[in-house]
């Protein structure tokens, strides 16, 4: 049994005062969006996304409180979607993963590592799974905390 991740989006915004057209549900490369439209998206963006970032967190920590409790010895899986708005993260996501495409192929033509700005964990797995299938090319993360970042390694086989 899935909760209604669309009626908690709205009830949150509600809570808050946030003034939103609309929630919609989309899927964009096998990734559940619930895309909420408005006039005024900075307030909902905020600050380099924190505000969207904190939204969707809280979603998720509601619906993940909504789910049945897991089997005793099975762990419990967190709900796999995504909170944006105006498709302020979608865009994110794909700048990333074509800026992914554009370092492992400079990899590839100079045949030599190269390391990625440090990013969040999200932004990490983003970069990891645009590049899993990419030919002569390997991704590692390195580093600790808030210096972890990617590095695309050239490999000839």
């Amino acid at each position: 049994m899935q909760p209604d991740v669309s009626a908690t989006v709205k009830g949150l915004l509600d809570s808050m005062g946030a003034e939103y057209k609309d929630i919609s549900e989309i899927e964009v490369a096998g990734q559940t969006i619930y895309m909420i439209n408005a006039d005024d998206a900075k307030k909902l963006i905020g600050g380099h996304g924190d505000t969207i970032h904190a939204i969707d967190f809280l979603v998720k920590k509601i619906v993940e409180s909504k789910l049945p409790a897991p089997k005793e010895g099975v762990e419990s899986e967190s709900p796999h979607f995504l909170v944006d708005v105006n498709e302020y993260r979608t865009r994110q996501i794909k700048d990333l993963q074509t800026k992914a495409l554009m370092m492992a192929e400079r990899a590839r033509s100079f045949q030599y590592d190269v390391e990625l700005s440090p990013m969040s964990a999200y932004e990490r797995l983003i970069v990891h799974t645009t590049l899993q299938d990419a030919p002569n090319v390997k991704t590692e993360s390195q580093g600790e905390g808030r210096n972890r970042r990617v590095v695309i390694r050239y490999s000839a086989a």
